[in-house]
């Protein structure tokens, strides 16, 4: 029996895992990098070991730290969640050479689907449909897709559509596979297009009981990373769903799988054909757990106790849907910094790594919280989660919030239309605007200032005598405001440095107004969304310049590969450089056709957000 689980992961499975713990009463240990000394799933633990360091691989990626770490707690079993060691065959050996519970498959079982090469292979011999694979040298088809070996996670994945790709996507992939889970191999299969990414859960015992425990629609993705998941599907006829259950016991069987998993699949009309197999938890395990009434984890614990599986699984109810919440800005790009306020209300599911005033550190995966709903329709299901996500009070650290209200209100996923291409192009905006979020803002900031002030506080804000002027707020994102006088049609009911009550057509509106910096941003809530918006002094401090053509680290990273010198010349969309940082590959491009002037950093370089990294001059000379 466990009586002290240790988790060797971080964030919101981390903490997911100790949920389930509390309630079966197993104590729990967390680890945690230097970056992570304050987060969440440290203070939730019972018990928690530093692993001195912030890198992944100097930290949770170490394998001797983490068994250290169970001595050290006196922890006799293992949950390895998702990521990092979570599919390394050779952990897995160490912690049952240990003498340690390991909440997880057998070793022979990851280290035959961690290989994707070898994968395929064996289930073509299990029957399981699989495509074909093509020579990386000279393929017989296009387009095509370029994929790790090892690994998953969208990681060490190029889509390549012509021969003049080929080269730099190949050795692009070897490198981001190699820095991602130490194995730079790469294969290339036909890229099915517009399919459908389903995968199906199955759960197996020691005594060869199997469940597939229903499908999860998963296609909604952008660089080959998920962003929405669903159960069930709603474009998997019960014909192809059967193939799919089939498909995924004989994968299980094959290898000889104990505890849970997932067997992934390409899905395009009735064709299926294998992508993966996944020898652990998945982060879109909610979904599942909603429609059928399981924990999966507490499942997982007692198949690593022993436990045999009943008969057969409960049957489905209803639907769930889920998005990932991550922290990036509109260009998709991860971000890092602190993270005001996190709140998400609602009858919704939220697996949340961070809360209010967690810092984001740059040197993990950018995924902050899971938000799941569940209802008896996939309609009422998509709404519910589309109006928590609407009303969430989201504050610092940019997010995708937007993104996923695009997703949840487009059309063709409305429909259920989905497939891996979804995201290939920019979506309608479904953002909310409100034209009257500014001038709440502006009236927040006024209140605010007579609140301060230190004399006469029983005055107006800027009362004159003679009125010469309207008063206003420039804010960055909207120009200048004009709150007095007001708008016509325009009453304020009330306002203060926190709230504002507006009246327009005998419509009342409220809006939450905070700020966290001094000069710095502030956040508009109301019942249709959100806003940030950011003062601009008026009278403001000279300011340093970069010069003309610079090319500015969007993140902190570190420099992967310059691939200009100066005098160089380089095209519009001309890859300059390459950054590393929070676990993905960002290529810098030129941003017009023009002369390398300047090159600022160097290979291994430790960058900040906003460095320049290098000088283009537009233009001949």
């Amino acid at each position: 029996m466990i009586t002290r689980l240790l988790v060797a992961n971080r964030g919101e499975i981390a903490r997911r895992v100790f949920r389930t713990c509390r309630s079966l009463g197993v104590s729990t240990v967390a680890v945690f990098s230097d970056a992570d000394a304050d987060a969440p799933h440290v203070v939730e633990a019972d018990l928690a070991v530093r692993l001195p360091g912030v890198s992944a691989a100097e930290t949770y990626l170490d394998a001797e730290r983490i068994l250290a770490a169970c001595r050290a707690s006196g922890a006799d079993a293992v949950h390895p969640g998702y990521g990092f060691l979570s599919e390394s065959a050779a952990f897995a050996r160490a912690v049952l050479d240990a003498g340690l519970v390991w909440v997880g498959p057998p070793p022979e079982a990851i280290a035959a689907m961690g290989v994707k090469i070898g994968a395929k292979r064996l289930m073509a011999e299990a029957g399981v449909p699989v495509l074909p694979s093509l020579d990386l040298v000279a393929p017989e088809e296009y387009p095509l897709l370029v994929k790790a070996s090892a690994g998953g996670g969208g990681r060490g994945m190029r889509i390549v559509r012509g021969p003049d790709e080929l080269a730099e996507a190949v050795e692009s992939a070897r490198r981001e596979s190699a820095a991602a889970f130490g194995d730079g191999t790469v294969f290339a299969e036909p890229l099915l297009e517009w399919a459908r990414h389903v995968e199906v859960q199955v759960l197996a015992d020691r005594y060869g009981g199997v469940w597939t425990l229903g499908e999860r629609e998963c296609s909604v993705q952008r660089r080959h990373q998920k962003v929405v998941e669903e159960c069930p599907s709603p474009g998997v006829t019960d014909a192809t769903r059967e193939l799919l259950y089939d498909a995924a016991a004989r994968a299980v069987r094959k290898i000889g799988y104990v505890g849970a998993g997932t067997v992934e699949f390409l899905v395009k009309g009735d064709r299926v054909a294998f992508l993966e197999m996944n020898t652990r938890l998945q982060v879109e395990h909610p979904v599942t757990e909603l429609v059928y009434g399981v924990d999966l984890v507490r499942l997982q614990l007692e198949v690593a106790e022993g436990a045999a599986l009943p008969p057969s699984p409960p049957e489905p109810s209803g639907w769930a849907v889920e998005a990932r919440l991550y922290a990036e800005d509109t260009s998709f790009v991860p971000q890092s910094g602190t993270l005001w306020r996190f709140e998400v209300t609602g009858d919704v599911r939220v697996d949340a790594g961070v809360e209010s005033g967690s810092v984001v550190p740059p040197h993990y995966d950018a995924m902050l919280a899971k938000v799941v709903a569940y209802g008896a329709t996939r309609a009422e299901a998509v709404r519910r989660l589309a109006g928590a996500l609407r009303r969430a009070k989201l504050h610092g650290v940019p997010t995708n919030r937007d993104l996923l209200l695009d997703v949840l209100k487009n059309r063709d996923f409305v429909a259920g239309d989905t497939h891996t291409g979804l995201l290939d192009h920019p979506l309608p905006s479904a953002a909310a605007t409100d034209d009257l979020a500014p001038l709440a803002a502006a009236l927040a900031m006024a209140a605010g200032n007579r609140r301060r002030a230190r004399v006469l506080g029983g005055l107006p804000g800027g009362w004159r005598n003679v009125r010469s002027q309207p008063r206003m707020v420039t804010f960055e994102e909207t120009g200048p405001v004009t709150y007095d006088p007001l708008p016509p049609g325009i009453r304020v009911v009330s306002a203060s440095p926190d709230e504002v009550v507006l009246e327009r057509d005998g419509v009342r509106r409220t809006y939450e107004v905070a700020g966290y910096e001094p000069q710095g941003p502030l956040y508009v809530d109301h019942a249709e969304g959100a806003a940030r918006l950011t003062p601009l002094p008026r009278l403001p401090e000279p300011a340093e310049h970069t010069a003309p053509g610079s090319l500015l680290a969007p993140m902190p990273g570190s420099v992967l590969r310059v691939e200009v010198a100066p005098g160089d010349r380089v095209t519009k969309g001309q890859t300059v450089l390459v950054l590393e940082a929070m676990k993905m590959e960002h290529r810098i491009t030129a941003p017009a056709d023009g002369v390398v002037s300047g090159v600022h950093v160097e290979k291994g370089r430790q960058v900040d957000a906003g460095e320049v990294l290098a000088i283009i001059q537009e233009g001949d000379s």
